[in-house]
């Protein structure tokens, strides 16, 4: 009978185990019925290993990259999540995290542990923490709002898409999550990001702040919205082989839309003309950037010999 009752704590042990990514607490051990001599019996013959204070890795030292995030949450006690960087990484929307694995605390704490940055958010909402790959982890849109916080804004930007192309989170619901959030630090800067990219004016706003972007370049009028090459396209200088189309950035283009973009500019290319292809946002608050290059073109399609390296300057 004892015999029995060890088998079936053995293999819950393991199942725990496996469900751990390979690790288990002091704490765990007890619940399910081992002594604190048959725990210290174990760490001495070398099935448990200590590595971090009341974890143990089972079998073996070396863990996975879930293990380590795992031993990272499990150290920090009740509340702890992956967070920052760390739960980046764990959705597959950010680089790497470099260095300490982040963990946020849904409690007031100080913990001091190596290897692990930890934050004390008694104040972050039990719906703002999931559970991913079996590890507690911040949602998607707070791991977004946190970065927002520590990223420049090429790697944001970055993880915003991957978090679309992902399907971890859609830009809708990242904006209603914000307007939820009114003040707290990062909103400001996402909701930058997802307006620049979702940014869009009427077909004769458009039109009329565009002419004199191309004026101020250079170019004589151009004609609009006429088919060329069987596409309709949003401006066009027969005379200079010119094509300009405006579309918004990634979020509101689907796979096929994108494709299509691409046939189309590679249509209008393999006739000789020359595609260029700028956003709503840019037409509306980056006009200074958008006379630099078609003011290059221009010279380019004029004087094709002389204009080379004479591209615009990075803005």
């Amino acid at each position: 009978m004892a015999g029995s009752k060890s088998n079936a704590r053995d293999a819950a042990a393991w199942r725990l185990v496996r469900r751990q990514h390979g690790v288990v607490t002091r704490r765990d051990l007890k619940a399910l019925g081992f002594s604190k001599g048959a725990i210290e019996h174990r760490v001495a013959i070398g099935r448990l290993h200590l590595v971090a204070r009341g974890v143990y890795a089972v079998g073996r030292r070396e863990l996975t990259r879930e293990g380590r995030w795992m031993v990272a949450v499990l150290a920090c006690g009740e509340g702890a999540a992956l967070s920052h960087g760390s739960a980046a990484a764990l959705w597959g929307i950010g680089k790497e995290e470099n260095g300490l694995i982040g963990v946020s605390v849904r409690r007031r704490c100080r913990h001091r542990r190596r290897g692990l940055e930890v934050r004390s958010r008694p104040s972050l909402p039990s719906q703002d923490v999931a559970t991913h790959r079996r590890i507690p982890v911040t949602t998607p849109a707070r791991t977004a709002l946190d970065q927002a916080t520590q990223l420049n804004d090429g790697d944001l930007e970055r993880l915003v898409n991957e978090a679309s192309a992902r399907d971890r989170i859609d830009p809708e619901s990242l904006r209603r999550y914000l307007d939820l959030r009114p003040g707290e630090p990062g909103v400001g800067r996402l909701r930058k990001l997802l307006d620049r990219d979702t940014f869009r004016l009427s077909d004769s706003e458009l039109e009329r702040l565009f002419r004199p972007i191309a004026l101020a370049a250079g170019l004589p009028q151009p004609e609009t919205k006429v088919f060329v090459n069987e596409f309709e396209v949003d401006f066009y200088w027969p005379t200079l082989g010119l094509v300009v189309e405006t579309d918004s950035l990634r979020f509101h283009r689907t796979a096929a839309k994108q494709a299509r973009d691409l046939r189309r500019d590679q249509t209008h290319t393999a006739a000789g003309l020359v595609p260029l292809r700028f956003t709503h946002w840019q037409v509306k608050h980056e006009p200074t950037h958008i006379t630099e290059v078609l003011g290059a073109t221009l010279r380019l399609r004029l004087h094709p010999a002389g204009a080379a390296g004479a591209g615009p300057r990075p803005s």
